[in-house]
């Protein structure tokens, strides 16, 4: 049952908002991030892992400008960001808000990744998943929803993102109280096993949290209120206060 539904709304929401080209990178000869389809080089995997710690606790377009900071002062590179200041770090990236934590944060994936593997994410990423995942839990600053966030959209391989508009946006449909894990595998145990479908259908799910499922929602606009237990109950009850 669970794997017809979460298709059926993984169908809606892709055909009412289309392809979402995650993750945003920076193309050679540019400072701005474009939606692209995710990176194709060792370079833009670092910009991804770096924007993956960038927007914790905060929104893209934040982020977007931290990372056209870091453009400009070419700091998309682990020996760089280990030699510059903290203080002038902070400065660059403040736009992402905590700007002194994820400065630190920043550093300490730099100096885990030149540590233990030489500063090449390529023999990081060739770890499998989890294994990789273990690795990146292991920095100090990465928690569940950054490290599968690195491994999806960095290093392109299949784990299901869950996030505050996953969370939200599911249990407003009805699955209700349940943990990170269990909404992760929620989606991995129920559909297809693929790194473009989990890559899509988290992408999706992010333009319905932004843009209709906020938190006071606009359920009239939303494509998958005919799976909303919170629109049912909601659009049942506006009825008999209107007396229809």
């Amino acid at each position: 049952m669970y794997m017809e539904e979460l298709m059926q709304i993984y169908n809606s929401l892709f055909s009412h908002f289309g392809p979402q080209h995650w993750w945003p990178v920076t193309e050679e000869g540019k400072l701005q991030p474009d939606y692209s389809g995710g990176p194709e080089n060792e370079k833009q995997q670092l910009e991804v892992v770096f924007g993956a710690i960038l927007t914790q606790n905060t929104n893209w377009k934040n982020v977007e400008k931290a990372v056209i900071n870091l453009n400009e002062y070419q700091l998309i590179n682990i020996n760089k960001i280990l030699k510059i200041g903290d203080r002038k770090l902070a400065e660059i990236i403040r736009s992402s808000g905590y700007h002194n934590q994820k400065a630190k944060k920043l550093k300490n994936f730099c100096e885990f990744l030149l540590s233990k593997y030489n500063g090449s994410l390529k023999k990081l990423f060739e770890n499998d998943i989890k294994k990789l995942r273990e690795e990146l839990l292991s920095v100090n600053g990465i928690g569940p929803e950054t490290a599968d966030s690195i491994i999806l959209y960095a290093a392109k391989k299949p784990i299901f993102v869950v996030d505050a508009y996953t969370k939200r946006i599911l249990n407003r449909i009805g699955f209700k109280g349940r943990t990170y894990d269990k909404l992760q595998k929620l989606f991995m145990e129920n559909i297809q096993n693929s790194e473009k479908l989990f890559n899509e259908y988290h992408a999706l799910l992010v333009e319905l949290g932004k843009n209709i499922c906020k938190k006071q929602p606009l359920c009239e606009k939303c494509p998958i209120n005919q799976y909303c237990n919170y629109y049912k109950k909601t659009h049942t009850l506006a009825k008999r206060v209107c007396g229809f």
